[in-house]
């Protein structure tokens, strides 16, 4: 069974969203507020690069009409002049700019849609990603394929301008180090792209997503390499 979008799979995705919220979202409901407005949601899905963020992302934001979905790396295509690449140590005051606003943006989105943001969010910058959000919680999976699978997706993948062996290895042991609770991660996600966004709507309707945006950071900031 593949999660295409189907009248099948956008009614498992509402179940989710109604196990979750308390809410069945079958109905179109009113964007100008009242007893019909409509409450939105966030979901970060994040990962090292070649994780395959941005397929499974596209995937679980068709599963629900009105949706949103943020893609991070859209927010340093604003830098006109003078772009550091964000893999780069000399970029981490750039990338927190950046992240702070694609954050604000994806906050404002999520308070009234179901959103999707699809980007690199280490488990020691959710505080100050969720700061930035205004939201009181979300839910946040890390995709964690093998670092060799990953370096095969980036060496391969055509139309991406990041290429970089060092750099991914560098985040995918970040990741794979990252003092965070494992119900947050999907070691080895199964399969083919549907069966990894079925998996994320699984825990989702589980609760086992959830991170509450007031919660203290437990991943200490690793060494960057050079």
């Amino acid at each position: 069974m593949r999660l295409d979008g189907s009248s099948a799979d956008r009614q498992i995705y509402r179940g989710v969203l109604a196990q979750r919220d308390g809410a069945a979202r079958d109905e179109p409901r009113s964007l100008l507020g009242g007893e019909n407005h409509r409450m939105g949601s966030l979901l970060v899905i994040t990962g090292p690069p070649g994780a395959g963020k941005t397929t499974v992302a596209s995937l679980v934001a068709k599963q629900t009409d009105p949706s949103v979905l943020i893609a991070r790396d859209a927010f340093f295509a604003f830098l006109a002049q003078g772009a550091i690449p964000p893999w780069l140590r000399e970029s981490q005051a750039q990338n927190e700019v950046v992240t702070r606003a694609a954050a604000a943006a994806t906050g404002r989105f999520a308070a009234t849609y179901t959103t999707v943001y699809d980007g690199v969010i280490r488990p020691w910058s959710l505080p100050t990603f969720a700061t930035e959000t205004g939201l009181e919680k979300f839910d946040y999976v890390i995709l964690l394929p093998s670092v060799e699978e990953c370096l095969n997706r980036v060496m391969t993948r055509e139309g991406h301008e990041f290429s970089e062996e060092s750099a991914t290895r560098k985040m995918h042991n970040e990741f794979h180090r990252a003092q965070i609770e494992q119900r947050h991660v999907l070691r080895d996600p199964p399969g083919t792209p549907g069966a990894v966004a079925r998996e994320i709507l699984r825990r989702a309707a589980a609760g086992s997503l959830a991170h509450p945006a007031s919660a203290p950071a437990r991943c200490p900031r690793l060494p960057q390499s050079p």
